[in-house]
């Protein structure tokens, strides 16, 4: 009995394991950028569609490596204080890299640099890690968590029928809550009374004292 034991064997050992969830987040990261002119670029950019206990254990692997590109961003905005312009090789270059300046940077970039090369550590693949930290660290930085969501496809993958769901990056194609109609406003109050017009009073008056008129020319004819 595995009690306590988290996480999904999915058939394979531990460094078979690290291997495909390294290579599928990867997949994922690069898949947000796109070259147009790449006959073999994604259909939709920052998705990848995988099974849903893939999917599950992929969420966590990919976020936390978000997390680590918003952590160096910190550390890269206060180097660019000490930073330097000039071209690499060039005798302004040169004074920078000699002076006390040069320390400073040093020092302020150098979390950011071993937070990059942890994170090229679990991926393997440099343009992943350039997307991850210049694009995506910029994508979710006002963003505290869930950076990635999994959707549910109703076909299943042929051969096994497993049951397939789809990876990707949130803040674009999200899904927009249409208002609700509220109700009428209902007044309590009751609806005031209509006077009725003053010439259907009249009319109505002498429509009553019409009869009596006729019979009293009648009697008045016959005597």
């Amino acid at each position: 009995m595995r009690h306590r034991l988290r996480g999904r064997k999915l058939g394979r050992n531990s460094s078979h394991r690290k291997a495909m969830f390294r290579n599928m987040a990867a997949s994922l990261i690069k898949t947000v950028r796109v070259d147009e002119d790449d006959p073999h670029r994604p259909r939709v950019p920052g998705r990848i569609v995988t099974t849903v206990a893939k999917a599950k254990e992929l969420r966590p692997f990919v976020e936390k490596l978000i997390t680590l590109g918003k952590k160096a961003v910190a550390h890269e905005q206060a180097a660019a204080d000490f930073a330097s312009d000039a071209e690499k090789g060039t005798d302004a270059w040169r004074d920078w890299r000699n002076s006390d300046r040069w320390q400073q940077w040093s020092q302020t970039i150098s979390p950011a640099v071993a937070l990059r090369r942890r994170a090229f550590s679990l991926l393997r693949d440099g343009e992943a890690v350039s997307v991850l930290f210049e694009d995506l660290a910029e994508r979710f930085a006002d963003r505290d968590g869930g950076y990635t969501r999994i959707v549910r496809l109703s076909n299943v993958r042929l051969g096994d029928s497993g049951q397939q769901a789809l990876v990707e990056f949130v803040g674009e194609r999200d899904r927009v809550k249409s208002r609700r109609r509220s109700a009428p406003v209902v007044n309590d109050d009751p609806a005031p009374q209509q006077d009725e017009p003053v010439a259907d009073d009249a009319a109505a008056s002498d429509a009553e004292e019409s009869p009596t008129t006729d019979a009293d020319d009648k009697e008045t004819t016959e005597s």
